[in-house]
């Protein structure tokens, strides 16, 4: 999946040739205004592509980074606020209409008055079943119902495709439970991780204040998070589908763990007839069915409130929200500022009924043509995928077949959904903010557990079409690419060329995500979308190998000094990466713009083709965010996403006279080459 990013432009008619005559080269062109021309391309691409853009814009006090993402969003934002203001002005709106949904959400969000005067009271109820538990069967049943509403206290549970059957839906329990995110916040022994932890327990204290508990029960606290990351996979080690994926019965499951009564559980999460669950980590509820027993019921009800509260936070009065964000945005990320109320509320609204605004989004502020243009570009990603696979020297003509099955298979959603979920039956109205919040996470639990027992629907969307990102679903064999993927900043009320297009869309988005299918975990699923293996043996291990090189290239970089990029937990998305700038770049090659080596701003097609794909990763992050991405997100730092996978193209290294001795040149022995 792609980092999120947006702007607008006028919708691409088509991908013809544009003229290059004196008025076009003296409009603004981004590719050369952004440059820092400096810096070497042969020593760090990523700062002479972006670092002139850099100068001119610091990161605000209100973020954690600054570039083509932060644009982008700021510009989806502002339409989404005047879709929001639009609905709220309209008190005359029927009732249960999409209207009138998006209107008193955001109106309830904006009325703080409203929302410091009820303090903690929309949680007054939830506090009152925590404190109702008395002895560990009530404990797990009282854990099963937090997560009804939301919350997520103890470990992680959800409902999904069964990974080696994918027609059906199957339920999955996870590691979880821990407010640091993962687990090596809690035994990294560096001195911001330390820091971190201390500050951390600070908060712990001031949050159990402010809601009206003793701040002694931080410690007990931290303590029961600690054990339960313990008992948790490192990062790394929770891509490997194989050994995250252990089906059991629910007898079964009991039998692991004597003192948590799964009937009643899966009875309170709605689920009372399930017979068999995919446990990813069986050894931490192992661990978790000693934990239930050896910490005090009261040491779980004080965990159990601080879940709850850290779950709604955001939401409740002044005094909770700015502690909240003190730590998690000041404290983990370095920004020091919040964003204007509106902007908060915006992207709250837009969180929880984006499909209802993605329907005025695609009818009123949606280019026209937009779907059928992104299908196009990818058709041709698609094409090109297929010629480079039937030239691989290093796979066999028996694993070819069943990769260009697999490739011919997946299937494309683009634009917006063929048809919208139905909300209907989602309550909203203007009286509580977090109220709203946790009718929005009721409805969304009720949504998802619904499903259970039913045909798998392969027309769903898990992304709005007004969200500038995409994903990969291997269960499905599906790439999905929302709507505004087709906007390019720099470019509104004109066509890009072809050059940006390809360097953008086909490569950072369609070449991106259809590699996943073919990454170190998607590679395991079938045309099917079955986590099967169709590989020659052979194959397998010449594919490892190389996947190998790429874990070995990124291993080495690193952030802050001496801070490593976690190469193992970067591989998927990292492989990915290299996939979709070579496809790009061969699509690319295919269009009249190259064939015809058209210049534009002075910049041949080859240069504009990888600044373009420079662009796409045009983002500049606070030390403190970079330190916590490094540790917690599968994607490398932009920086790396630019000059790792072009440190692996000879065309980059001919275009930008990369040799021996500059930074960005690597070894023919070391060059990553996959698909």
């Amino acid at each position: 999946m792609k980092n999120s990013r947006i702007l607008i432009i006028l919708v691409l008619a088509s991908l013809n040739l544009i003229s290059c005559n004196k008025k076009e080269v003296e409009l603004y062109d981004p590719l050369v205004a952004n440059r820092d021309t400096l810096v070497n391309p042969a020593d760090d691409f990523f700062k002479y592509a972006n670092g002139g853009w850099f100068k001119k814009n610091p990161i605000p006090s209100t973020e954690k980074s600054n570039g083509i993402f932060r644009t982008i969003a700021d510009t989806i934002n502002n339409q989404i606020k005047q879709i929001c203001e639009k609905s709220a002005q309209d008190v005359s709106a029927e009732k249960g209409s999409n209207k009138q949904k998006i209107g008193d959400f955001y109106a309830s969000g904006m009325d703080t008055i409203a929302i410091n005067k009820a303090g903690i009271s929309p949680l007054k109820s939830e506090f009152a079943k925590i404190d109702a538990i008395k002895d560990v069967p009530s404990l797990v049943t009282s854990i099963a119902h937090l997560h009804t509403i939301g919350a997520s206290p103890a470990f992680s549970f959800y409902l999904g495709q069964d990974d080696k059957i994918s027609t059906k839906y199957a339920l999955f329990l996870g590691q979880g439970g821990l407010g640091l995110g993962i687990r090596d916040y809690y035994f990294n022994t560096d001195d911001q991780t330390v820091k971190i932890r201390t500050e951390y327990v600070k908060h712990l204290q001031a949050m159990l204040r402010l809601i009206g508990q003793n701040e002694a029960g931080a410690k007990s606290i931290m303590k029961l998070e600690t054990d339960l990351a313990k008992a948790s996979k490192k990062l790394e080690d929770l891509r490997d589908p194989i050994k995250n994926y252990n089906k059991m019965t629910v007898a079964s499951l009991g039998k692991i763990t004597p003192n948590i009564n799964w009937n009643s559980i899966f009875t309170v999460l709605g689920v009372a007839k399930a017979d068999s669950v995919i446990v990813g980590q069986p050894e931490f509820y192992k661990a978790l069915n000693t934990f239930v027993k050896s910490y005090s019921i009261e040491d779980w009800k004080t965990y159990l409130k601080w879940d709850l509260v850290n779950t709604y936070a955001a939401y409740l009065n002044s005094d909770i929200e700015k502690q909240n964000f003190k730590f998690y945005s000041t404290v983990m990320n370095g920004v020091s500022k919040q964003k204007p109320r509106w902007k908060r509320v915006v992207g709250q609204t837009d969180n929880y009924l984006g499909e209802l605004i993605g329907q005025v989004y695609v009818a009123e502020y949606l280019p026209k043509g937009s779907k059928e243009k992104l299908l196009e570009i990818g058709n041709n990603i698609r094409e090109v995928y297929a010629d480079h696979i039937k030239k691989l020297d290093w796979m066999s003509e028996a694993t070819k077949v069943k990769a260009l099955k697999k490739l011919s298979k997946i299937v494309m959603k683009v634009g917006y959904p063929d048809k919208w979920k139905d909300m209907s039956s989602m309550n909203i109205d203007r009286k509580s903010f977090c109220g709203n919040v946790i009718q929005a996470n009721i409805w969304n639990y009720k949504y998802m557990i619904n499903k259970y027992g039913k045909p798998v629907d392969r027309t769903e969307w898990s992304m709005n079409p007004q969200t500038y990102n995409a994903y990969y679903n291997p269960s499905n064999n599906e790439i999905v690419v929302p709507a505004c993927n087709i906007i390019v900043p720099g470019f509104e009320g004109r066509m890009p060329d072809d050059a940006i297009l390809y360097g953008i869309i086909g490569g950072s988005t369609f070449g991106h995500e259809i590699t996943h299918g073919f990454d170190d975990q998607g590679s395991q699923y079938d045309e099917n979308g079955n986590l099967n293996n169709w590989w020659i043996p052979e194959d397998l291990k010449k594919f490892k190998a190389k996947t190998k090189l790429i874990v070995s290239q990124f291993n080495k970089y690193t952030v802050l000094g001496n801070k490593h990029i976690n190469g193992e937990a970067t591989q998927g998305e990292n492989i990915a990466d290299l996939g979709g700038v070579v496809m790009g770049y061969e699509a690319f090659k295919k269009t009249a713009q190259y064939k015809n080596n058209q210049k534009i701003s002075n910049l041949t097609p080859d240069q504009r083709y990888f600044l373009a794909y420079g662009y796409a990763w045009m983002v500049n992050t606070k030390d403190e965010a970079l330190a916590s991405q490094i540790m917690t997100d599968v994607h490398a730092p932009a920086q790396f996403r630019i000059n790792g996978p072009l440190s692996n193209m000879p065309e980059f290294y001919k275009v930008f006279n990369v040799k021996p001795g500059n930074k960005m040149y690597q070894p023919d022995s070391l060059r990553v080459s996959i698909w």
